[in-house]
């Protein structure tokens, strides 16, 4: 008895056997099961959506949790808004590709997650996308894709547009072909674009690069990306890549010669960021230009100065000519003052008058300790020279030397410290005209 039921099983779980009864399962299901198959269908598109908005919740605590830069948080409240439609995919693809397997009818399920994936798929679009053109006419185009799916036009249309084309050497240019390759290259550079700027924002909050050595990361990063994008979308068209070398070396020659100056800054760029001589937040000087540096591109540097304009300040420039930046080594900077005093006045006290009111303003450093020294006797005064160090010259300089300024002042008034006016001594060469004039008008009145 237990050799026959042995025998049996052995017989069960033959490959043959075990295809044998999946496929009258499967006959069993169409004939009695799926007989009102849309309303199964529809059963089954509620139930993973109703799954959908249960564990929508838990995944939207998750994704709040995240923070770091604006293209963090632009994606978390582009998960947070599509959190709902995104489980909702999960759940309903899988029983698209699992029917289709068992060549059940889907066809209910299949446009719940095309019209589902369409609305995804356009809000995504209108957030990455900022000019209201491009989003509308994307959404257009997904819309159309999407009625084409749900009315299994998809691939008739595809198959129209693939049959009307030419051929160029070895490769073969269609419709869909183009409309595929543009596709393509949008979305390869787009997601590189933004890949490019999350791993800006990382790199950015790390503590163990420099600030120069961050931006060339970024800005090799970005390129690479880019690149990269652009060679797998031209490799998806079927363009031979090799071709496309020679082509490019013949018409880079041409072009060379109109972007010298592009293709300098673009060096000069490279040179600052491998010699670290100008990072950003360093405080320069050149030309008419003093600012600190907001950001490095890969054609200028951009300073902005006190009054809030921003100079965008070519990187060829920065690397001819002199430029003078006040935080290269160390952080601190000299400031100096000239005051006058008159000749009756104590100087000694003055001079420490003068130190004491620039130690006791807030941005001025203790070490080294601020200096009074005597420069000279001038025309009108005893002229001093009040020397002091600040380590922020970010937040200006003129702010700090009108503080200093206006505490002096208060200092003189309280211990009676005069500051001269200018003084002139007039000689008349001629006077008895002028005591004439004077008696007669006397005489007259």
């Amino acid at each position: 008895m237990f050799l026959t039921l042995g025998a049996e099983l052995e017989k069960f779980f033959e490959h043959q056997a075990i295809r044998h009864v999946l496929d009258a399962i499967r006959a069993w299901a169409q004939d009695n099961l799926f007989i009102t198959y849309p309303l199964v269908q529809t059963l089954v598109l509620l139930g993973c959506i109703s799954v959908a908005f249960a564990l929508a919740p838990v995944l939207r605590r998750r994704v709040a949790a995240w923070g770091g830069s604006i293209h963090v948080l632009r994606l978390r409240e582009l998960l947070l808004g599509l959190a709902t439609h995104l489980l909702a995919l999960a759940l309903l693809w899988p029983v698209v590709l699992v029917a289709r397997h068992a060549g059940l009818p889907f066809h209910i399920i299949k446009s719940g997650a095309s019209l589902i994936s369409a609305w995804v798929l356009i809000r995504t679009v209108s957030q990455l996308v900022r000019d209201p053109g491009w989003a509308r006419s994307v959404a257009w185009f997904v819309w159309i894709v999407a009625a084409l799916n749900i009315l299994n036009l998809l691939q008739p249309t595809m198959a129209m547009l693939d049959s009307v084309g030419w051929t160029i050497g070895n490769v073969r240019i269609s419709p869909l072909t183009v409309l595929k390759s543009t596709l393509a290259f949008a979305l390869l550079l787009t997601v590189a674009v933004y890949a490019s700027r999350l791993l800006e924002s990382r790199i950015s909050t790390s503590d163990t690069l420099s600030p120069s050595l961050k931006v060339l990361v970024t800005k090799a990063l970005k390129i690479v990306l880019v690149v990269l994008a652009i060679v797998v979308a031209i490799k998806g068209a079927g363009i031979d890549l090799g071709a496309l070398a020679i082509f490019s070396g013949a018409i880079g020659l041409g072009v060379g010669f109109g972007l010298q100056k592009i293709i300098g800054n673009l060096i000069s760029g490279v040179i600052l960021l491998l010699d670290k001589s100008i990072k950003p937040g360093d405080v320069i000087a050149v030309d008419d230009t003093y600012g600190w540096v907001n950001t490095l591109g890969g054609r200028y540097v951009s300073v902005i100065t006190r009054d809030g304009v921003e100079h965008l300040i070519p990187n060829e420039l920065l690397i001819t000519e002199r430029v003078e930046n006040w935080t290269y080594s160390h952080d601190r900077t000299r400031l100096r003052i000239a005051v006058g005093v008159h000749y009756d006045s104590d100087v000694r006290l003055a001079a420490r008058l003068c130190e004491e009111a620039a130690g006791q303003t807030t941005r001025v450093l203790q070490d080294p300790a601020p200096k009074s020294l005597v420069k000279g006797f001038g025309d009108n005064s005893v002229d001093l020279e009040i020397r002091f160090w600040i380590a922020d010259a970010h937040n200006g300089v003129a702010n700090v030397k009108s503080d200093v300024l206006l505490d002096v002042w208060d200092k003189f008034h309280e211990h009676g410290i005069e500051i001269p006016y200018p003084q002139r001594d007039l000689h008349l060469r001629s006077a008895g005209e002028l005591v004439r004039a004077l008696r007669e008008a006397q005489a007259t009145s």
